[in-house]
This record gives structure tokens, sequence and C-alpha cells, in this order.
């Protein structure tokens, strides 16, 4: 038996699904609050289970949740354990690249998108098994490749040893633990050196360009000098096109169904992998055409003249590019940005770049910091040092008399973004809009 304990993570309820695909036995433990990955863990029928001592016996292989340590009593059982068969989440996940052709996602922005993007398209190649952080994971028993979303935090993803690895970004972030900007693109660097056949990296972002790989790399992007480079891009409502040559010759033309810069730079590193692994231009094209979008990536919803996105958006550069997402999507609506913090830290390190992408929309809601957020010694704000900073700014507590003023609003996008799950206030709102 296999017990995970925090088996709602989004990591790790993807990994209690590969698990139990594999054909183990899985069980494991949570807080008893809803959250969206379980969904999938009840649809195999995976037990969850309050925490508790006794839910840990001297046969079970333990998994732990790279968040948790002996405050947890699970933890504390799981650590006394004599059996050899304790890990924490990235150290299992390390053991299991190694039996297929891996290919790790990693980055500050775009992971779990590009992770679902390269997934969907090495399903048309071979059997492929995925791990994806928005809490999906699958994996046959046949699969030849395994995708994974791979964390930087506390340079978890030095665990593994990838075949491959895409590098889509590098952007401070996770400063309660990294020093500064160069320590953080340290731990890439060093990632990049554990990597088996070919590091692909984003040539487009400037912190990449002053970075130092020491084993073969293939650049892509849309300036001069990468190796797989769009050009001629144009998007509209219905979608993007463009070309793209590898190495300044002519390897394709492709037109897909989304939009968003970003979701062409996530596709040029799919299409840098298909190139690496022989994958014709054509299939491709028709893959990427039927790709329908990562949980909680850009989730668009329709009720009458309004608009509901739901996007996992909570750093400044996502938040700036998702709202440059939407304006292509919705020229002609009112763009409204709702936007949930989740660490004190990270608004305190980029108040005002978070003010400045924020801005960009409309109007701009801020709701206020969950109750469970961890208030790191020395900072000293809560989210009325942001509202300040945004000007006509409105703070709404997520409760259903606020769901209905906002729902009063027509012919309007209401853009929720945040890795907490402000998506049931986005429902409550939309139930307003529908009642009326």
């Amino acid at each position: 038996m296999v017990h995970f304990i925090g088996i709602k993570g989004s990591g790790m309820a993807s990994l209690a699904c590969i698990l139990k695909d594999l054909g183990e036995d899985v069980k494991g433990s949570d807080i008893e609050k809803y959250i969206f990955t379980q969904k999938a863990l009840e649809d195999r029928k995976i037990p969850i289970l309050p925490f508790d001592e006794k839910n840990i016996s001297e046969e079970d292989t333990v998994i732990i949740g790279n968040a948790f340590d002996e405050s947890n009593p699970e933890v504390k059982k799981a650590k006394s354990l004599n059996n050899g068969k304790v890990y924490y989440y990235h150290e299992y996940l390390g053991k299991l690249v190694n039996n297929y052709v891996s290919i790790s996602i990693a980055g500050t922005h775009g992971k779990t998108t590009t992770t679902s993007m390269m997934a969907h398209l090495l399903e048309a190649v071979k059997p492929t098994g995925y791990l994806i952080g928005d809490g999906s994971g699958d994996m046959e028993k046949d699969s030849h490749y395994f995708v994974l979303e791979s964390c930087e935090y506390q340079r978890h993803f030095m665990a593994y040893h990838p075949d491959y690895a895409i590098i889509t970004s590098v952007d401070l972030d996770h400063i309660d633990y990294y020093r500064d900007l160069d320590d953080y693109k340290s731990a890439f660097e060093a990632f990049a050196e554990q990597v088996k056949k070919k590091v692909i990296v984003f040539h487009d972002d400037p912190n990449i360009q002053t970075m130092t790989f020491k084993n073969d790399i293939l650049s892509y992007g849309m300036s001069e000098g990468s190796d797989v480079r769009a050009v001629n891009f144009s998007e509209n409502e219905q979608g993007m096109q463009f070309d793209v040559l590898i190495h300044d010759k002519m390897w394709g033309h492709f037109e897909f169904p989304y939009v968003g810069i970003h979701l062409c730079w996530n596709t040029l590193a799919c299409i840098a992998l298909a190139y690496c692994e022989g994958v014709e231009p054509l299939v491709v094209q028709q893959q990427m055409a039927t790709f329908q979008g990562a949980k909680r990536r850009f989730v668009i919803e329709q009720e009458g003249s309004q608009v509901y996105i739901d996007d996992y958006a909570h750093h400044p550069t996502a938040i700036r590019l998702t709202i440059e997402a939407a304006r292509v999507k919705f020229p002609n609506k009112k763009l409204v940005a709702i936007f949930k913090p989740d660490r004190f830290s990270r608004i305190y390190a980029f108040m005002q770049d978070f003010a400045d992408a924020l801005m960009t929309a409309d109007e701009v809601i801020l709701c206020p910091f969950p109750e469970n957020a961890k208030k790191e010694e020395g900072i000293d704000i809560d989210i009325y040092s942001l509202a300040a900073l945004i000007p006509d700014c409105r703070v709404m507590t997520e409760n259903e008399e606020n769901a209905r003023i906002l729902s009063q609003q027509e012919n309007v996008v209401y853009l929720f973004m945040s890795s907490k799950d402000i998506y049931k206030w986005k429902d409550i709102v939309k139930n307003f809009h529908s009642q009326s």
C-alpha cells in the first residue's frame, strides 16, 4: 500500500493517480476542506482520510508532501518507521523518471500549460504519462514518455535527472527561500547539468540569456538567434498563426485556436522537443490544434454578455500576460481583474510590479489574503497596502453580497486570478448573474 501525506496537493494528487494507474494500492490523507484536485482521486476511488498517525503502518510506502514536516503526526510516525520506504514527494518522483524517456518542464512561468501541451502532443507519437501541477496525472503501463512539471522551490527539481528539460522562464520568485536573482538562476543552472540529452531554453528571456549552461542546449523564441524561432506571428479572437524556422530553415506553418503570446512561447517549447524526437510538423499541427488547455489556466465560461475567466496567475509577469491574452480574446469588452494574493512575501517583494500589472485592466478588485497565509518575520502589510498603489481599486471580501454587487455589470470580462480557491467566488458571481 502506498500512503500519501497531503494527497490533495497538486503534485501529490497527480502522483497518486499515476501510481493507481500503474496498479498500486493507493490511499492518502489531508484536510477535510474540498480542493479541486481531489476529483481525480475520487474518480479513481482513492480513499482520502483525515490526518491520523494510525493511517501509517510498517508495511506502507509513504510519500510525504513537500509542505509537511514533523509537526504533522503522520510525518512523525512515518519517519519513525525502519522499512526504508519513506520518501518526500520529489524524492519518489526522482526515482520514477528513470523508468521512461523523461521530459522535465521547469521555469517560473508556463510550467503547467507547457507540461499539458507537451503531454497532449506526445500522446500522438507514443504512449505518454504525465504529471501536471494542476492535479492531473496519468500513466499507462506501456508508457514510453513521461512529462513532468518540475518545481524549483527549495531546489526540489534537483531530485530529477531527466532525458530532456525545458526551462520556460527565469523570473525571481520564492524569495522566502532564494537570496536573490543570482541564487535563483544558479538553481536552474545546476538542474540543467543533470539533464541527459538536451536542455531546451527560452531564448527571449533576458535572465536566461545571462545564464551559463554546461551541456547541450537548444533555444526557442521569437527573437533573432533562437534555434527554434517563430516568425510572421499574428493573432485575433479566433487564434494565432506563425511560421517556424529551425536553424534558420523553414520547418512549418502553424495555426492554433488559442490566444496569448505566452501560449506561442509554450507551443514553441513543444515544437523544439518534437524536433529533437523526430516528430513531423504535420503531427504537431494536427495534435496541438485540439489542445483544450490546462486546469485553472485561462478557463473561459460565458453567461450572456458576461465572460468569466479563471486563471492561476499569481506573479506580476503572469498577471500581465493573462490580461493581455484576455484583451486579444475579447477586444470589445470591459476587463475587470479580480486578484487574490497567496503569500505576503511575494506581494511585499514585488508590490509595485503587481500594481503596474493589474492596472493594465480597466478595473481592479482585490481580495484579502487567505486566513492561513503565513506572514514572514519583518513583513507587515495587508491587502490595503497593494490597493493604495492602484487608483480606484476596490477591496472585496469573497462573500455573497459582494458577489451580487460585482455581478451587476454587463458586457464585461471578469478575470479571476489566484493560486488559491478564488474560483469558488467566481461561481457565486456567475450564479447571481444567471438568476437576474
